[in-house]
């Protein structure tokens, strides 16, 4: 177990830090991953689901993500978590790049840094079903890219009753690790039910394109990474607590800098630093 390690959850507010919440959450130690058949009956089931919703990200260089889609959530504060990043809504720090990917960068700024942090709450709101993007993460100490959910009736339920789906984290000091988690009422903070994803060459994720994804229906929710099931937690992981994922929940795609959990950013640190999104897609639960 990595209980030693804190990491404090991000908000979704829009606002200001007085809004945000902080939530501690543990990492777990890896998880087993099996093998070669499993991963390649996934990816054929996949193939045989209807596509429901995506964003392909086409569009000419330089311009806004859909907005019918995606909203900008802005500021600063450190978001609950000591962060040093202003999420900004100018296209320097969320883009498409014309080639059919939307670009999150991270940019030094002076003596402070900006980014972008976007959602589509109240826009696009799955409830259950194969939810997948494939994005090729940024890199180097103190960047903290995410895919992650928080559940629609967030922030009118508060955190942790909304739930948290974490699809995937990464934090620089561990290139060759990602991490998923959930969190609600009973099992958050230094009880979420987390595990966690082994490169299988131990090359870092920042060296390509990976497919980052979950297969999620009533009562139950499985993680995998390019086609390959690397755990699965049910409503039996959290005990007597309410299973709150049986609902619709609202995407987040964003990059941090610094925080309670990735360290700030040191010499090594280079920047710019993109997080790539190829798509993000929801296919139906028919899995």
């Amino acid at each position: 177990m990595r209980s030693s390690r804190i990491r404090t959850i991000r908000t979704t507010l829009t606002a200001t830090a007085a809004l945000a919440l902080v939530l501690v959450a543990p990492m777990a130690a890896p998880a087993a991953v099996p093998g070669p058949e499993a991963g390649a009956a996934r990816a054929g089931e996949v193939e045989a689901a209807a596509l429901t919703w995506s964003d392909e990200f086409d569009g000419p260089a330089g311009s806004a993500p859909d907005p019918a889609n995606w909203n900008h959530e802005t500021g600063g504060g450190g978001w609950g978590n000591n962060e040093l990043q202003t999420y900004t809504d100018s296209r320097d720090n969320s883009a498409l790049d014309g080639n059919g990917n939307l670009v999150i960068t991270a940019r030094q700024s002076g003596s402070g840094y900006t980014s972008a942090r976007l959602t589509t709450k109240g826009k696009v709101q799955p409830k259950f079903g194969r939810l997948e993007a494939r994005i090729q993460i940024p890199r180097g100490q103190g960047i903290w890219p995410a895919f992650w959910m928080l559940g629609g009736q967030f922030p009118g339920t508060p955190w942790p009753d909304a739930g948290e789906i974490d699809i995937m984290e990464n934090v620089g000091y561990e290139p060759h690790l990602v991490h998923g988690t959930l969190h609600g009422p009973g099992y958050s903070g230094g009880n979420g039910i987390t595990g966690q994803y082994m490169h299988p060459q131990g090359w870092s994720f920042a060296d390509t394109f990976h497919t980052f994804a979950i297969d999620w229906r009533p009562g139950s929710i499985t993680w995998s990474v390019d086609g390959v099931a690397y755990q699965t937690f049910t409503t039996a992981n959290t005990g007597a607590n309410p299973w709150v994922f049986d609902q619709p929940f609202f995407f987040i795609l964003n990059v941090a800098v610094g925080g309670n959990w990735p360290g700030n950013p040191d010499g090594t640190t280079q920047f710019p630093q993109r997080m790539v999104v190829d798509y993000v897609r929801v296919y139906d639960s028919q899995l």
